[in-house]
């Protein structure tokens, strides 16, 4: 069978590994013109490691990872450390160390391991048509290209999302999450936070935070509560950050002290979508952001689309009445718990951003001395439901 891809970030680039390892013949249409991936870095929390683990890319990916082994709250106008406490009993509960990596690294891991000579860049597609017999999508140079299958993995403002969902009950339009997220990476500093730490200070419904990536290298990120659609011109570059985070804590002043806009800093509004349920339709369906577009709150957007695919591979390789009874299944597997991600983020942002000031006070103040188990807790509850686990769940 053969099978279109639209994107080659994450969920496009891992799909297509996974949709050749059957034996299927994949091509995968992109239209950036070279690797430049958005957003410096990314979680990889135990349920997006394993699918990796599948595609045969454990011992690159663990290389790639960052040896993130504990995790700590700092008050972010203070300095002092509310709690720190292990990871550990993220791994040992549900079988796998998570990993943060450098986004730019991941997605060239993924598309080497695909073939570059099965991706075509500089390709944006702009027209689908299913006669119920093949799928042919038409790009803005005027070529097209004919399949059996078309997944887009074609991101949040996804074209085949539009074609999937257009004879629905609403809308899906994105919205704004009411933050704008800084992020970039820069060398391991440990005045800032221990190198084996994922540190994050916080105060005032705004955080500052670092992660560790292969390297010696941090992932940072801040969020700052402002509307949607403030003027920035990148000659600014961290003037925002010094504004935003004036007074803080000296770890915070040297983390913005450390940033070469020049090098890394990426300023990204922060935008979801209210879950649906539509992903299919005929022989077309849809997967990573252009099917669950969230904020980063929990983490678990790649991982998320990485469950796709996985999800995808394994109802092309079981299912055999037709294509679209098979992404039907795959919508079914995938649709429920995606969107529960989705909400789960929303509502952590909300905690964390003041949008409830009290809420978020509430939970500064459940910070001071914990042993961690309600932050973990919460870690491995959204990595339980997961389908790479295959109904087995935390142990």
């Amino acid at each position: 069978m053969k099978i279109i891809i639209i994107g080659a970030g994450i969920g496009g680039t891992s799909a297509g590994i996974a949709l050749k390892r059957l034996g299927h013949d994949v091509v995968i249409y992109d239209q950036m013109r070279e690797n430049k991936p958005v957003g410096a870095a990314l979680s990889l929390w135990s349920n997006g490691v394993k699918v990796l683990n599948w595609l045969g890319l454990a011992d690159e990916v663990a290389a790639l990872g960052g040896s993130m082994d504990d995790m700590a709250y700092v008050e972010g106008i203070s300095g002092e450390t509310m709690c720190q406490f292990s990871l550990a009993p993220v791994t040992e509960k549900t079988g796998q160390k998570p990993y943060p990596v450098a986004r730019a690294d991941l997605q060239a891991l993924l598309m080497d391991r695909f073939g570059a000579d099965g991706i075509h860049l500089g390709m944006r597609m702009e027209a689908i048509a299913d006669d119920g017999a093949t799928v042919t999508v038409t790009f803005a140079d005027g070529t097209t290209d004919t399949a059996d299958m078309l997944i887009g993995a074609d991101g949040a403002r996804s074209i085949t999302r539009d074609y999937v969902t257009a004879e629905g009950d609403r809308p899906i339009v994105r919205e704004y999450s009411g933050y704008t997220n800084f992020n970039g990476l820069i060398p391991v500093d440990e005045t800032i936070g221990p190198k084996d730490q994922w540190t994050s200070y916080v105060a005032d419904g705004k955080r500052a935070c670092v992660m560790p990536v292969a390297g010696d290298r941090f992932y940072f990120w801040f969020d700052v509560v402002q509307p949607a659609g403030l003027p920035y011109d990148r000659s600014e570059g961290k003037a925002p950050l010094e504004e935003a985070f004036a007074g803080w804590a000296p770890g915070v002043q040297r983390l913005i002290e450390t940033i070469d806009p020049d090098m890394s800093l990426n300023r990204v509004e922060i935008w979801d979508i209210t879950p649906f349920s539509t992903w299919a339709k005929g022989r077309v369906a849809i997967l990573g952001d252009a099917a669950h577009n969230t904020s980063p709150d929990i983490g678990q957007g790649a991982c998320s689309a990485l469950e796709d695919s996985f999800a995808l591979a394994i109802a092309v390789a079981t299912n055999t009445i037709s294509v679209e009874d098979t992404l039907q299944r795959y919508e079914k597997i995938r649709a429920e718990r995606a969107g529960d991600l989705v909400l789960r983020a929303r509502k952590r942002g909300e905690e964390t951003h003041a949008y409830d000031k009290a809420a978020t006070d509430a939970w500064y103040a459940s910070l001071w001395g914990t042993d961690g188990s309600g932050v973990l807790k919460g870690i491995i509850g959204n990595i339980v439901d997961s389908p790479v686990n295959l109904g087995a769940g935390v142990l």
